[in-house]
């Protein structure tokens, strides 16, 4: 458990930085939702919730997270299990179990799950490289809730799980060429995909929208058309707080979910967008120095498999909001509505907090 000494090791400046850019995205969803609605209560509910988790997961010793990695990882696969035939249904998917008062979506805690069995796993492999049969096993940990999660369907989410194998699996002796021969396949199987159905018609839309957004104005490239305005109307300093005319006049569609950057970029311009990617920048390169911290590889590993995910997410969200990569339903962390998901980062960042303020203990 937590020790008083250990207080002073925590890094409080990458605490600040997280709480910065969760207040931000807090003040952009009052604005694009039009004030204190239920579904800026419900972020602040998350925002308390994640905070919570994230003491939580400070307090108790890592080492002990990744003893019982094996039962997180199996009490989410049954959850994802669970939501896949009983899950609440949301505009045509299901990911979600409706708990009444809070809809919890398991999997966005998939990352965290994934990350912690396989640190554990690939920290106990032998240094020096890893074998075929650990690489079947990282991948097979990685596929089985990646599937689960695509039929939900929710492949935004199921891709963020791939980074987090990567990652851990790069740094704990992959070599390369597996990764060139990875990335080789997936080009020669994607036409393949495309052809035999493995890709749904609406994904298809999707990347042929984003190729030329005017072919369907009106439908599918609709959100990618009002995103590059919505950023590009914010100019040098923006519109000023709540006088977005795209975001106030709710010509972005779900503004205050996958779009928050837009809203963000419209009504603080570009300084605000700088101010934005500049915490982005520093929670990401701090948690790098917690990987390099870390006392032992099983911290390390868990560090950069959590961050793998999280970057990844960031990354896409804004490229996605600039009209740079095909519109998907992934939300910027830290930022986006969605309970689950403040909480599930969060609880994440607990774990990186963990791992640099023990890097000194036995």
């Amino acid at each position: 458990m937590f020790e008083r000494r250990l207080s002073y090791h925590v890094d409080w400046a990458l605490i600040g930085a997280l709480l910065a850019l969760t207040l931000l995205g807090l003040m952009q969803i009052y604005s694009a939702t039009g004030g204190p609605t239920s579904i800026y209560v419900t972020q602040i509910y998350g925002i308390a919730l994640g905070v919570l988790a994230l003491a939580l997961c400070l307090a108790i010793d890592y080492r002990t997270f990744a003893d019982k990695s094996h039962f997180i990882y199996g009490g989410v696969l049954l959850l994802l299990v669970y939501v896949l035939f009983f899950g609440a249904v949301r505009g045509g998917s299901r990911r979600w179990i409706d708990l009444g008062a809070f809809n919890l979506q398991p999997s966005e805690f998939a990352k965290a799950a994934l990350a912690l069995v396989l640190a554990k796993f690939l920290a106990e492999v032998r240094r020096g490289g890893l074998s075929r049969t650990d690489f079947v096993v990282a991948g097979a940990l990685t596929l089985v809730p990646a599937i689960i999660i695509a039929r939900q369907p929710d492949l935004g989410t199921a891709v963020t799980l791939v980074p987090v194998c990567l990652a851990v699996a790069f740094v704990a002796g992959m070599p390369m060429r597996a990764i060139g021969i990875l990335a080789v396949a997936t080009v020669l199987i994607t036409p393949i995909a495309w052809k035999v159905g493995l890709i749904q018609d609406y994904q298809k839309e999707r990347i042929s929208t984003f190729l030329d957004p005017s072919q369907d104005a009106r439908g599918a490239g609709y959100q990618q058309i009002q995103a590059r305005i919505t950023v590009g109307s914010g100019g040098l300093w923006g519109k000023g707080f709540a006088k977005g005319t795209q975001g106030q006049l709710r010509f972005l569609p779900v503004a205050h979910n996958d779009f928050i950057f837009s809203v963000l970029a419209e009504e603080r311009g570009f300084a605000g967008v700088l101010v934005a990617l500049g915490l982005y920048l520093f929670v990401i390169l701090r948690s790098l120095e917690a990987a390099a911290l870390a006392k032992d590889r099983l911290g390390s590993f868990l560090v950069l498999g959590v961050l793998a995910s999280f970057s990844f997410q960031v990354v896409y969200n804004i490229t996605m909001s600039a009209g740079l990569a095909p519109v998907k339903g992934l939300t910027l962390p830290l930022m986006s509505y969605g309970g689950s998901s403040m909480i599930a980062t969060l609880a994440g960042f607990g774990l990186i907090l963990n791992v640099r303020m023990r890097r000194f203990t036995n």
